[in-house]
């Protein structure tokens, strides 16, 4: 029985994978590295640690993994904090308030450090419906391996069989299918071109109904194991 809804933020709550990429395109220049746009892509869903260890070592960035990854939050976070611009995806709020009036289980769980996440589930006016909020910051090993959603899992006192989750990213499905879990992807133009085939069910608009979705993804499983 599907207990558990958790959703990826980037890219699944927020449209700001173009931001993201935007920022993190000017990082690059300034510290003097070209990053091909397929290659930029290949990160997203994973974690600032995990992209930024890979981009000191192939470029021998003369800075800490630590510090890279700092220059980039505070960068993000600080236009954030100037601008307010946080999007909302187009149906997300209503999606999350109709799982929560049908007693699911809600968590984020993002590769952003939490005081992002917090910050956003607060301006859309959602931070009560999720029961915890989760940063990749929190395990060892960032998407696609299954650590974050163990965890989330875990602090939802729910079996990974219980839970649906939601992802936009190639990344985010891997990790969540080794972690045992159905999985919705959610296509997002926005975040390129992700592979999501591994996904359970694809969707490319939060107007679909997610309560019919997760009572067919339980009907498979429920006819699979007759």
């Amino acid at each position: 029985m599907i207990k558990a809804v958790i959703f990826d933020m980037d890219g699944v709550i927020i449209d700001s994978e173009p931001l993201h990429i935007k920022l993190e395109g000017e990082l690059f220049k300034k510290l003097g590295v070209e990053v091909s746009e397929e290659e930029h892509l290949s990160f997203v869903g994973s974690s600032s640690y995990y992209m930024w260890s890979k981009i000191k070592e192939k470029f021998n960035l003369p800075y800490s993994v630590e510090e890279l990854v700092e220059m980039d939050r505070k960068r993000y976070l600080e236009y954030v904090l100037n601008t307010g611009e946080i999007i909302p995806v187009k149906g997300i709020k209503e999606a999350v308030e109709i799982l929560f009036a049908n007693e699911y289980k809600l968590a984020v769980a993002s590769s952003s450090p939490i005081d992002v996440i917090q910050l956003v589930v607060k301006k859309l006016r959602i931070d009560k419906y999720f029961e915890v909020l989760i940063s990749g910051d929190y395990v060892k090993n960032s998407k696609p391996e299954p650590d974050i959603f163990l965890y989330t899992a875990d602090k939802l006192g729910v079996k990974p069989h219980e839970c649906v989750v939601i992802e936009d990213s190639h990344n985010g499905v891997q990790g969540a299918k080794k972690a045992g879990m159905k999985v919705i992807g959610f296509k997002n133009p926005n975040s390129g071109n992700q592979d999501l085939s591994a996904a359970d069910s694809i969707i490319d608009s939060f107007d679909t109904g997610l309560l019919e979705l997760i009572d067919k993804l339980e009907a498979k499983e429920d006819a699979f194991k007759s």
